[in-house]
């Protein structure tokens, strides 16, 4: 007899559980419940609820991935110019959930929290040489451009969250970047 949802209909639910309740709320009986199913079905697919949060955190950067390279349609020459392309994409309202989610996974691991602690360093370098890919120069002059690229991105996602998206518009416009 096979299951009732498949991994990828249980990490999507994951997914929308998440961004609907915080990261710190999911759990498999959550998840369970969301779904109608036995909890023993979600640990069949995801053993510990690290396997779980490590699934949703790369099942959001990917996501993300898909969104930004549409945006990086040619090498930008500098993280001023990356930036440019990237804050159109990404400062809209059907992306705040997902960069409160990133956010807080951010937090839980600024705050030693496991597994995130131990996940989050990873997709950060991992993010910041997807990133680098999109810009022209030396590796290290692309790495360096990607570190500033992020740095301001995730200052002025950041400041869209917690003051509005005009203060981040405004932070935009006052950086060149908008």
């Amino acid at each position: 007899m096979g299951h009732k949802h498949s991994k990828e209909q249980i990490l999507g639910a994951a997914l929308a559980a998440a961004l609907d309740d915080g990261l710190s709320q999911l759990t498999f009986g959550r998840l369970a419940k969301r779904l109608g199913i036995a909890d023993r079905t979600v640990v069949y697919y995801f053993p510990t609820k690290d396997d779980l949060i490590r699934e949703v955190l790369a099942s959001m950067g990917a996501e993300l991935q898909q969104t930004l390279g549409a945006a990086f349609q040619t090498r930008a020459t500098d993280h001023v110019a990356l930036v440019r392309a990237a804050w159109p994409v990404l400062a809209r309202e059907d992306a705040d959930r997902t960069f409160a989610l990133f956010f807080e996974a951010n937090g839980l691991a600024a705050a030693g929290r496991e597994p995130y602690r131990t996940l989050i360093p990873g997709l950060v370098d991992a993010w910041l040489e997807w990133t680098a890919t999109f810009v022209e120069g030396t590796p290290s002059r692309r790495r360096a451009e990607a570190e500033a690229a992020i740095a301001l991105i995730d200052g002025l996602l950041l400041l869209r969250l917690l003051s509005g998206p005009e203060s981040a518009d405004r932070a935009a416009r006052r950086l060149g970047v908008r």
